[in-house]
């Protein structure tokens, strides 16, 4: 079975009148995208408040109809109801019917950080060598694989710390990728706290896939009691890194182990005059246009 996707590119403010406006002329899916995505300007979401739905200032929305669909009809509706709306703004493509999920885990192989961390799709068999530790996700749940820099980079971190027998925050666990690659690194326990619901869920499951489950405690913000670990990780946003640093100084024991990323190049000088109150040996490593901050609690 075939589909037809139509897409066009939207301000803002005017998203919601166009998301309404397909929903009312049959589209069977709505995917909304940053427009600048893959290039300089894209801007990246990870952890929204909960509540909140953050989006970009120009998206990219494409719809989903039958293939019959009258193309001519569609955008016919869709200039009375949208009437800013241009006929050249609208294109179309046939979309041939696939295993979404599948075919993203084809595309997904796996990925080595560091000297012993690999993660590992669930389609591909790891080899059985102890001297590796192997983290398994599947794509199509998981909304953390490592493809990004930013996760890539504290993974890379995480690898080269010494975790064996201590205690790990991971602040913004997200998909569990990095609190379940400290604990198959040799950390003794992990507590993950994110503000998505969701991703606590997310967490466990993977948690659990990997026989890790038992030593992974997972908390919302206010429900931890910010009792302190000798390794500290944030993969989140600046602004949040900044707001939240007297809380993350107070996580991480003297002499404790501090990176954070989710920063993009640029914002990185503010946040090491922010941590310098806290951390010494505060370093800088970069990827592509992102920042990943690592020192030492005083």
């Amino acid at each position: 079975m075939a589909w037809l996707e139509l897409n066009l590119t939207v301000r803002l403010d005017d998203q919601p009148a166009v998301e309404a406006a397909l929903e009312d002329v049959g589209a069977l899916a709505i995917t909304l995208r940053d427009a600048d995505a893959e290039t300089p300007d894209e801007q990246a979401i990870f952890e929204p408040g909960v509540g909140e739905t953050p989006l970009w200032e120009t998206i990219e929305l494409s719809a989903l109809f039958d293939a019959g669909v009258d193309r001519n009809g569609l955008v016919h509706v869709l200039g009375e109801l949208l009437p800013a709306l241009a006929p050249d703004q609208i294109a179309f493509r046939e979309v041939a019917d696939q295993d979404w999920t599948r075919a993203w885990m084809d595309q997904f192989k796996p990925m080595r950080f560091g000297r012993r961390l690999w993660i590992y799709p669930w389609n591909v068999e790891p080899p059985a060598d102890p001297a590796l530790a192997i983290v398994r996700l599947d794509p199509g749940m998981a909304f953390g694989t490592g493809t990004h820099p930013t996760t890539a980079l504290c993974l890379e971190w995480l690898d080269a710390a010494d975790l064996a027998g201590r205690r790990v925050i991971d602040f913004g666990c997200g998909s569990g990728v990095l609190a379940i690659a400290a604990l198959k690194l040799g950390a003794a326990e992990v507590a993950g706290i994110d503000n998505d619901p969701q991703a606590i869920t997310a967490s466990r499951d993977n948690a659990e896939r990997n026989g890790v489950a038992e030593r992974l405690a997972l908390y919302l913000p206010d429900a931890f009691d910010d009792h302190p670990a000798e390794v500290f990780v944030a993969n989140i946003l600046a602004g949040p890194l900044a707001e939240l640093a007297p809380r993350f100084a107070a996580c991480v024991v003297p002499g404790g182990a501090l990176a954070l990323s989710g920063i993009l190049h640029g914002q990185h000088e503010e946040l090491l005059a922010r941590y310098g109150e806290w951390f010494d040996d505060l370093t800088v490593a970069v990827r592509e246009d992102w920042v990943r901050i690592s020192g030492r609690r005083r």
